[in-house]
């Protein structure tokens, strides 16, 4: 009698699970990139994740997967080229879609990514008019549609408190989910994460103040800019929760670097040399050999041509290969 021997089924869960964090982990926005995990996920970097995607594995289920993303278009024009999605969010939603379907290469329901657009939860603190917002996700939800994204699912502000207007849902939002502004300030002193989400989104107003309010002096530019930051860091954390509150058992992605042993994977949508570049903030530049994707100011400096799709500005295209090296600043 020949005996066949079969490996537990909770062991072969637990390395599928693994396979499908692989997939995810060649797509992650680093915190750290010079440290060793970057190259190589530990078993610390899988921890936090692997009882979330098993449960999906052995339920065999598609494994989900939330992404706060895709807000509006940056105003500041040294950044991009217009209010509407560009070629910059059909390469990342072509990216997510082509991302849940590597998954089923190693497990056959593969995965789902369900977008929790962020646009109204910061529009009044950025000073962006919520009719772009809508625009904006209009036409992000056409995009998905051309593409065939049948993995990518939409979910909002309005989706969360239906039935009243987009000041009394930030109202509610900050008052049920938000912390005060002074426990803010505190985890930015103390907490590394609450510092690193800071800086990078201070950066990022103090580059479009110094376009969009040039009046200003600079150290009204500088206190401004640290007042909006702390608003989007409180607005950021307050959506984090209802996220988290609607879709309880989903692996947490996130747009903005993250530390390598963290509950949240930063994930990259695009190729870029900055870590918190993202299509929303940039443009794609088309160097014949790849898609990078930049700020506008800089594809202009190399003397890239602009492309017109749908009768709107697209991406810029330029004649030889870039060096991968190069900023994008």
């Amino acid at each position: 009698m020949t005996r066949t021997i079969t490996r537990p089924r909770a062991a072969s869960e637990h390395a599928v699970a693994e396979r499908i964090l692989r997939i995810v982990f060649r797509r992650r926005r680093t915190a750290d990139p010079v440290d060793p995990c970057a190259a190589e996920p530990c078993p610390d970097c899988f921890a936090p994740h692997l009882g979330t995607v098993g449960r999906y594995v052995a339920a065999g289920q598609p494994v989900h997967f939330v992404l706060p993303a895709f807000p509006a278009k940056s105003r500041n024009r040294r950044k991009t080229v217009g209010r509407l999605p560009d070629l910059g969010e059909h390469l990342a939603l072509e990216s997510i879609q082509g991302f849940c379907e590597q998954v089923s290469a190693v497990y056959a329901p593969g995965a789902v990514v369900t977008v929790c657009s962020d646009g109204h939860v910061f529009s009044d603190a950025l000073g962006l008019d919520d009719q772009h917002v809508d625009d904006y996700a209009a036409e992000l939800l056409r995009t998905i549609r051309s593409i065939g994204g049948g993995a990518i699912g939409l979910y909002a502000l309005r989706d969360a408190m239906p039935g009243l207007t987009w000041d009394q849902r930030r109202a509610r939002l900050l008052d049920e989910y938000g912390d005060p502004v002074d426990a803010i300030r505190d985890a930015v002193r103390s907490d590394p994460r609450a510092r690193r989400m800071f800086n990078g989104i201070h950066r990022f107003v103090t580059e479009d103040d110094a376009v969009l309010l040039p009046d200003l002096s600079t150290t009204q530019r500088r206190n401004r800019a640290k007042a909006t930051a702390y608003q989007v860091v409180r607005r950021s954390q307050a959506w984090s929760r209802v996220v988290e509150e609607v879709f309880p058992g989903a692996v947490r992605l996130s747009i903005h670097p993250q530390g390598h042993h963290d509950t949240k994977i930063g994930f990259h949508l695009l190729r870029t040399n900055d870590s918190w570049l993202t299509p929303w903030h940039g443009v794609v530049l088309d160097d014949g050999r790849r898609h990078v994707l930049v700020k506008r100011a800089w594809a202009e400096r190399l003397g890239a041509h602009l492309v017109w799709r749908n009768s709107r500005p697209s991406h810029f295209v330029i004649d030889e290969p870039i060096e991968p090296a190069e900023g994008t600043s």
